[in-house]
């Protein structure tokens, strides 16, 4: 096939607008689906394409619509230590951050509310994240993957900022979705690992919705909300899985649903902080061209 009809199929918007199907994404391997994302590697908000950095920039902030997000946060657990460039498979993980996949071959507790790697301050620890599919604003049929990090999930409001969830519950609350809202991605400077707040900057205008919510239901937009795992093949693996330390019999059933799946603390649990005021009203809605 010639690059100049590649090039042709490319700038037809109706053959690339809903993404590759699940034949070609299965074909290829599936990596392919990943290809656009987002990341906040250092404190700086990048761009990577088929795994290599192709920009960044240099502001404190990003713009983008959401279109579409995991309905739960992840977890993965590595007993092998990170290194930069290198696939390693995790030995745990979750795709409802309650009990372990029906995938992991030795899971290292029945529900994740019951696991030694979930106690905050373990180490190894488990990670949380969640996945969630952007557009830009000023390029809405692009979608990329936004993979946020545990620490910008969770949290209390800072200067009308707040955390992925809590931001999320204030739309709700106050009957906006999700796509319909441009949101900003901001670098809390109050802490030295790279933490995101968000905050509503502006509404998407009408004549744009049918495009987000097509780009939303396309299968991109589905492959980068969802928990791929890579899995070697069984001579090619080189990570041996600790088993799991031997407890008292426990309640095999799932854990009950929480509505904020965070690290839990190895002693007694600390009273609570009270909950942002989420009760007021969003009236100044700024619309961007």
């Amino acid at each position: 096939m010639s690059t100049d009809l590649i090039a042709q199929l490319q700038q037809s918007s109706a053959l690339v607008t809903k993404g590759l199907n699940e034949d070609t994404l299965a074909v290829a391997g599936g990596a392919i689906g990943g290809s656009k994302r987002i990341s906040i590697k250092g404190g700086v908000f990048r761009k990577y394409v088929n795994g290599k950095e192709v920009g960044a920039i240099d502001e404190r902030h990003m713009d983008v619509i959401f279109v579409r997000m995991a309905h739960n946060p992840h977890r993965m657990f590595y007993s092998a230590s990170y290194k930069e460039g290198e696939k390693v498979m995790p030995s745990c993980w979750s795709s409802d951050s309650r009990v372990p996949d029906k995938e992991v071959k030795e899971p290292q507790a029945p529900a994740c509310n019951q696991c030694p790697h979930s106690i905050k301050g373990a180490n190894p620890g488990c990670r949380l994240h969640w996945r969630t599919a952007v557009v830009l604003p000023s390029d809405p049929k692009e979608v990329m993957q936004l993979i946020i990090p545990g620490k910008s999930c969770w949290g209390q409001e800072e200067s009308n900022r707040r955390p992925f969830q809590p931001y999320v519950r204030y739309l709700a609350s106050n009957g906006i979705s999700n796509n319909v809202v441009v949101t900003r991605m901001q670098f809390d400077t109050a802490v030295q690992h790279p933490r995101i707040l968000f905050q509503a900057t502006g509404a998407v205008s009408p004549e744009m919705i049918p495009v987000i919510e097509e780009v939303g239901q396309s299968t991109t937009a589905e492959n980068y909300i969802k928990l791929s795992v890579y899995q070697p093949e069984e001579d090619q693996l080189k990570i041996e899985i600790p088993q799991a330390a031997p407890t008292q019999a426990a309640p095999t059933a799932p854990a009950p649903d929480v509505a904020e799946p965070v690290l839990r603390e190895s002693t007694v649990a600390q009273p609570q902080a009270p909950k942002a005021d989420v009760s007021s009203i969003i009236n100044k809605w700024a619309a961007k061209s």
